[in-house]
């Protein structure tokens, strides 16, 4: 039995060989569940973490530039060439609640595939749902908030009416026919680390999710820092509470940087074992239906803190960076990556290009 004493003790270092266990559990097959084609095995001596895109979905909502499909379509595209095997496109959110977002069957059927790409959306519902199985997505996220507030000003209803409605959701989503195949379902528990309307958030909660998630037929829970709230303790405190009541569900980290953390947020998650990270280009992102919502942690920089940290990604930060860049220039203002604008801590300059102090 999960007590709240059980966290709060003193905690030992997690070794690499820690994660390096779980990685050969995720890549040998133990931890198949659809997800092989977004997970690459470590190169040798270096854990492979997973770093999943999603600056085209919680990045660009709540952006007020309506960005053209077309320009969404070439920047997924040279993210897959990139090397990110793990995007999440869109969300078949409403149109009115979304508008950004409302081309997302143009924006899904004009990607060019990696022989290694995974594409997901945001699934908030059984509209949703029915819209979702009839593109070549292959894992669809659902949503419940751990905050009834949030869940109500997100989904406009109650935590408990959107578990209700979970089964059917998922039975519309795993449903095969013809040539279609069943969805991958991802669970994602929204201000699992604390919510600006209602404060801390119970464990007990997160769990009552969880449990609904994984009774649904979720394989893949992500806990998510909707508001940037979370701290080193209630990652370590939240991860383990999961991790002992569900310990076969795999588990991410969907981390924004509101409060300037979200990287140390990363170091606690990757010694707690957790290979699974959402991040967005550029820093994009915040939620438009939660006070002071701001983005993501950034994609360049946290390959970056992986790379100096000794864990392979599989991803070139340098076409990282350019995409960026090719946000930025869409969007029409400056993004907040930090990376982009100094990059690698060995790129070099001239010399000659520096002013030198006088005097």
């Amino acid at each position: 039995m999960f007590s709240f004493l059980t966290v709060i003790k003193p905690l030992s270092h997690f070794s690499r060989q820690c994660i390096q266990t779980r990685v050969n559990r995720a890549t040998s097959g133990g931890y198949e569940r659809m997800q092989s084609n977004s997970q690459a095995p470590a190169i040798e001596g270096r854990p492979f973490v997973a770093v999943t895109e999603v600056g085209t979905r919680d990045g660009f909502q709540i952006e007020k530039t309506l960005v053209p499909t077309a320009k969404k379509i070439e920047l997924i595209n040279r993210m897959v060439e990139a090397g990110i095997r793990s995007i999440e496109v869109t969300s078949f959110v409403s149109p009115k609640a979304v508008p950004q977002l409302a081309d997302a069957e143009e924006v899904l059927a004009g990607i060019v595939r990696g022989p290694d790409t995974r594409l997901s959306a945001l699934v908030p519902n059984l509209r949703a749902a029915e819209r979702a199985v009839a593109t070549p997505v292959d894992a669809a996220v659902l949503l419940c908030s751990a905050s009834d507030t949030h869940n109500r000003k997100n989904l406009n209803r109650s935590v408990d009416e959107t578990l209700a409605g979970l089964s059917e959701v998922a039975a519309c989503l795993l449903q095969s026919s013809g040539s279609r195949m069943p969805k991958m379902l991802i669970g994602a528990v929204a201000t699992a680390f604390g919510c600006p309307f209602q404060g801390n958030i119970p464990v007990v909660q997160v769990l009552k999710i969880a449990r609904a998630y994984a009774e649904a037929g979720v394989t893949e829970l992500t806990l998510s820092d909707t508001t940037g709230m979370a701290t080193p303790i209630n990652i370590r405190m939240l991860v383990r509470a999961v991790r002992a009541e569900l310990p076969e569900m795999e588990l991410a980290l969907h981390l924004h940087n509101t409060r300037g953390i979200g990287l140390a947020n990363v170091l606690v998650g990757l010694e707690e074992g957790i290979t699974r990270y959402d991040s967005s280009m550029g820093g994009l992102g915040g939620c438009p239906f939660a006070a002071g919502a701001t983005g993501n942690i950034c994609t360049e920089d946290l390959l970056y803190l992986l790379d100096e940290s000794g864990y392979e990604t599989g991803i070139d930060l340098e076409k990282a960076i350019n995409i960026a860049y090719g946000a930025e220039a869409a969007l029409g203002h400056s993004l907040v990556g930090q990376v982009m604008r100094a990059g690698p801590r060995l790129r070099l300059h001239s010399a000659g290009a520096v002013a030198t102090a006088a005097g």
